[in-house]
């Protein structure tokens, strides 16, 4: 096993290149007045996911209640009334054409009772209804570790049920001090005890080393996570947490290798990889 890292000064290329499958799944988000993870973000991989007519859908609204030192989301009080989100969202599946879909949302730690998962509910039951050949993958938040919250998503059956525990627990607290590295450990637990195919994902290049990200893997495997992505945290702006370091191919290989051998069924790694990167294949390899 390498024990060792290697620091390289070099960021990752990023593609810039549209095109008119890019124009359709962009004209279609607006015509539906939708928000992407993809765009709200600046994820690096969106000309390439929605190329292939791929997009990660972000309901509840587009401000978020918690500031994460990593995140690109907009902050603040969130304004959101929208109890027809659900429905538009189903409708610009079916309209792209879709055979497998990432629903995600801001943190909504104002929604009192459930935080937003009863929204969460009907969003998965309106894809199921009017895209019923279309797999749901879902990439919540914690729900403050509100187990009747979790459930209500649960009860809906999505094909993929993902959390992410963002980074090593060391560190967790300068990476998204509002939330709690062991809750979601929980979560995905919950996840995994109701027989839901379970999903987590890190970034790295946050003052981890090799050893904490193995630790972490098999922490995850332990409980019966069966997916785990590892991608290089790019730093959005100025105003976000600074990059440590940039991780090398070799070593996201070295990830791959070792996340395969403890037994996980999928391991997507590598410096652009992000939760929903290639979704899709990750949906149709975990489920052979």
């Amino acid at each position: 096993m390498m024990k060792t890292t290697v620091s390289i000064n070099r960021k990752p290329k990023i593609r810039i290149h549209k095109t008119k499958s890019y124009n359709f799944v962009e004209d279609t988000i607006k015509k539906n007045k939708l928000n992407t993870v993809c765009v709200e973000a600046r994820c690096p991989n969106i000309f390439e996911c929605w190329e292939r007519r791929t997009a990660t859908i972000m309901i509840l609204g587009d401000i978020c209640t918690r500031a994460c030192g990593f995140c690109a989301v907009k902050t603040g009080r969130p304004t959101w009334d929208d109890p027809l989100e659900p429905y538009r969202a189903a409708i610009s599946v079916k309209k792209m054409g879709l055979k497998h879909v990432v629903i995600t949302s801001v943190d909504r730690d104002d929604i009192k009772g459930d935080y937003g998962a009863s929204v969460w509910a009907e969003t998965i039951d309106q894809i199921h209804h009017h895209v019923p050949k279309c797999t749901v993958e879902v990439l919540t938040p914690d729900f403050r570790g509100h187990f009747p919250a979790q459930k209500k998503v649960f009860d809906s059956k999505p094909d993929i049920f993902s959390h992410n525990v963002e980074c090593v627990e060391r560190i967790s607290k300068k990476v998204r001090s509002q939330a709690n590295w062991q809750r979601s450990l929980q979560v995905l637990k919950n996840s995994v005890d109701y027989g839901l195919l379970t999903k987590t994902g890190i970034m790295v290049g946050l003052g981890e080393n090799f050893e904490e990200i193995i630790c972490t893997m098999s922490e995850v495997n332990n409980i019966g996570v069966s997916i785990f992505t590892i991608g290089q945290y790019l730093q959005p702006s100025k105003k976000h947490l600074p990059v440590e370091r940039y991780i090398s191919d070799e070593e996201f290989k070295e990830y791959k290798r070792i996340g395969l051998e403890m037994g996980f069924k999928v391991v997507e790694s590598g410096s652009l990889v992000r939760s929903s990167y290639h979704a899709d294949e990750q949906a149709r390899l975990s489920m052979l």
